[in-house]
């Protein structure tokens, strides 16, 4: 069997929609889930960092004194 046969085009529709449909999965899976937790995972962990520096060095603003 050829590329060029019918038969080959129409055993291709079925993967090309099966494929379409995986990569909207995966997307709907990174816009939806995964990127959410990352966002709030990076977020957070900054806001923990700001929060040790200034529990070892003080708040920022002028020196007390």
């Amino acid at each position: 069997m050829t590329q060029d046969s019918p038969q080959a085009f129409s055993d291709s529709e079925p993967s090309r929609w099966k494929t379409r449909r995986r990569e909207l999965l995966a997307f709907l899976a990174l816009a939806f889930g995964i990127w959410p937790i990352v966002a709030v995972g990076v977020v957070g962990g900054y806001g923990f960092l700001v929060w040790m520096y200034q529990i070892v060095f003080g708040p920022p603003g002028p020196p007390g004194g």
